[in-house]
């Protein structure tokens, strides 16, 4: 998996109290270190660390909007060394918010506790939430934005068998960007796979139906889950000559998960497009 391009940027001290002489720096937690994009604010040293390759993130955005963002994701928590008095969140906001716009970024959201940045250059995106609810920190997350690498294929045959065993069967390899529903190109071997399963069983006739998180408003959701779900049958039907009469599209949102929308992981599990045996 290809890491985005790393962009080395500093931040702009804004205050004596956390840009003076500070006293002998603490260690960082083992194995934890800055993120190539941003340095850190004089005084701070980071207490908690995690780096996954592939992840997603919900950050805030332009006008109230949630933006979820897949791709390589890092997490540090930064608190204050002893002795020193912390930066206000103020500060710590318009610290990243000035790096980032010298840099050529831009901050898409603000309010008392978070900022929302993001940097794109040479088709590379890179998105940053601050968290400042803490008495002696701010936690950091990025997200740079890129694709999985699909390890796992489809099968006619496991989707038969879940058909026979529960009447339904969830497809996870079909892809879309957040927020849309235009079927994304690396979807086409879960398709191809579906298309085998309908093409082996002439009478078999399913429902289509489109899954989400529970992440945004409900109303958005139900309409987005539909539109996927329309989208899959349009592609069986256009591009695999699957008779249109064997399927029927719906979208049910966040209302059926298969797991809690309280973890990153059970989130990616609720998204999810499934067929329902008629």
């Amino acid at each position: 998996m290809k890491k985005a391009t790393v962009i080395l940027l500093n931040l702009v001290c804004l205050s004596v109290l956390t840009c003076g002489v500070a006293p002998a720096a603490q260690q960082d937690a083992q194995g934890c270190k800055d993120h190539p994009l941003f340095t850190r604010l004089s005084g701070f040293h980071i207490t908690e660390c995690e780096e996954k390759d592939f992840d997603h993130y919900t950050f805030n955005a332009e006008k109230g909007k949630q933006v979820d963002v897949e791709g390589r994701y890092t997490k540090i928590w930064y608190e204050a060394n002893a002795g020193i008095k912390p930066a206000s969140r103020l500060a710590i906001i318009r610290n990243y918010q000035q790096a980032i716009k010298k840099a050529g970024g831009t901050v898409l959201f603000e309010d008392d506790r978070y900022t929302s940045l993001k940097f794109a250059k040479s088709g590379k995106e890179i998105w940053a939430q601050i968290d400042t609810a803490w008495s002696h920190g701010y936690q950091l997350f990025i997200v740079e934005k890129q694709e999985m690498t699909q390890e796992i294929v489809a099968s006619a045959e496991a989707f038969s068998n879940d058909l026979r065993d529960t009447g339904h069967a969830a497809i996870y390899g079909i892809y879309f960007d957040t927020g849309q529903s235009v079927i994304k190109p690396e979807s086409e071997a879960a398709l191809e796979q579906i298309a085998k399963l309908l093409k082996g069983d002439s009478s078999l006739k399913v429902n289509v139906v489109g899954h989400t998180d529970n992440v945004g408003a409900i109303d958005s959701n139900m309409k987005l889950s539909q539109a996927r779900a329309d989208a899959v049958v349009m592609v069986l039907t256009s591009k695999y000559g699957i008779v249109s009469t064997r399927l029927k599209p719906y979208g049910v949102g966040p209302l059926a998960p298969v797991a809690p929308n309280k973890t990153d992981e059970g989130r990616a599990k609720n998204r999810r497009v499934e067929l329902v045996e008629k």
